[in-house]
């Protein structure tokens, strides 16, 4: 039945254009407005994160936005060291957890999975580098 149809995902935010601020200027995405309603409604506004391809992310204003306590958006990297580098220099944090544990730049490292590293979006979402 949904064989067929066009899908995307999305999440919310509290603030659409700190948002806009945080994927575009510091992660480098293409990111547009998008109306979330049918034209004319008092609907507010969105993003949408545009990728190689057709994949498209939708950011949408949430209120009483909660910040997700699972990863909702992952980066495949080819180099993770260089990834996380890069984004320090840009401002981001990463997470440093004891379980999983991260090294001192916040990269998870076990031989039974990819390295991983976790930041936060100024929302508050989790999300994360994997390394190829």
């Amino acid at each position: 039945m949904l064989t067929e149809a066009e899908m995307f995902s999305g999440f919310a935010v509290d603030d659409v254009a700190a948002a806009r601020g945080f994927y575009e200027t510091t992660l480098g995405l293409d990111v547009v407005e998008v109306s979330l309603g049918v034209q004319g409604s008092d609907v507010p506004g969105g993003l949408e994160i545009r990728t190689g391809g057709d994949t498209r992310i939708l950011i949408y204003p949430k209120a009483d936005h909660e910040p997700a306590v699972f990863t909702i958006l992952n980066f495949i990297v080819d180099d993770i060291e260089r990834a996380v580098d890069g984004l320090a220099a840009r401002g981001v944090r990463f997470e440093l957890y004891d379980s999983p544990k991260t090294d001192e730049k916040g990269i998870h490292r076990t031989p039974e999975v990819h390295p991983v590293a976790w930041f936060r979006d100024p929302a508050g979402n989790l999300l994360s580098l994997i390394e190829r």
